[in-house]
Order: C-alpha cells, then structure tokens, then sequence
C-alpha cells in the first residue's frame, strides 16, 4: 500500500504465484476474544488463526491495484531462499473449539485498511 501511495512498484520475489493464507486484522481479533471466552475443553490448544484459503501474491497485488484505482506494475524479482512455495492454515480447530469463522475477506480487510492509509497520511 505505501508502493502506492508513493507511486514506486514493489518487489514480488519470483513469480508472483506463491501462495498464503492472508487474515485480516478483525479476524485474529475476533478470534482472540473467542479465545477468552472459551469453554475449559479449548484451554491451552494452539490454534491456526486465518481467512482459511490461499491467495497468490498476483491476485493479492491486482486486488491492491483495483482498490486503489492504480495501473503500477510491481518488479519480479528472485525467489528468496527458503521461501515456501504455498501455504495454508488449517483452521477447523480453532472452527470446532472456538466458534471462529472469519468474518472479514482478505480483499474486504484490505479494503479498509487501504481507506486507513489514504486517511492516515501516509
């Protein structure tokens, strides 16, 4: 998001197909306070705590693009050693034990946190 606002492109490091398991904030929030408020069984468990579907870095960044109303084009740079190709939490624990449904969409948390940064000045 500062890539944008300064209108400088970003790096991707590889090819941009490399996936994660993007949450927004509100949702690990949300989570937290389920956790507080949780029955004894899901004491001191650990827990995954994400939107529960990959999303690639290109789709990440076109869905930037497209709230921000930009055409920047990121730079591809070399895959970083030791970077995971794709990755995804299995949330069907904290789901089963605490109630946890993400409430929040990547693209919709990104949304807000985009109108954040054109507020915040940054």
């Amino acid at each position: 998001m500062q890539s944008l606002i300064s209108k400088k492109a970003p790096t991707i490091h590889g090819d941009g197909g490399q996936t994660r398991d993007f949450t927004y904030v509100e949702n690990a929030v949300q989570a937290n306070i389920r956790s507080f408020f949780a029955e004894e069984k899901a004491i001191n468990n650990v827990y995954n705590i994400a939107f529960g579907d990959r999303i690639s870095l290109n789709v990440l960044w076109d869905d930037l693009q497209e709230i921000s109303n930009s055409k920047l084009s990121a730079n591809y740079g070399p895959t970083r050693r030791g970077d995971v190709r794709d990755s995804l939490a299995d949330i069907s624990k904290a789901k089963n034990l605490l109630g946890y449904h993400p409430l929040f969409s990547v693209k919709e948390g990104m949304e807000v946190t985009w109108e954040w940064f054109l507020g915040s000045g940054c």
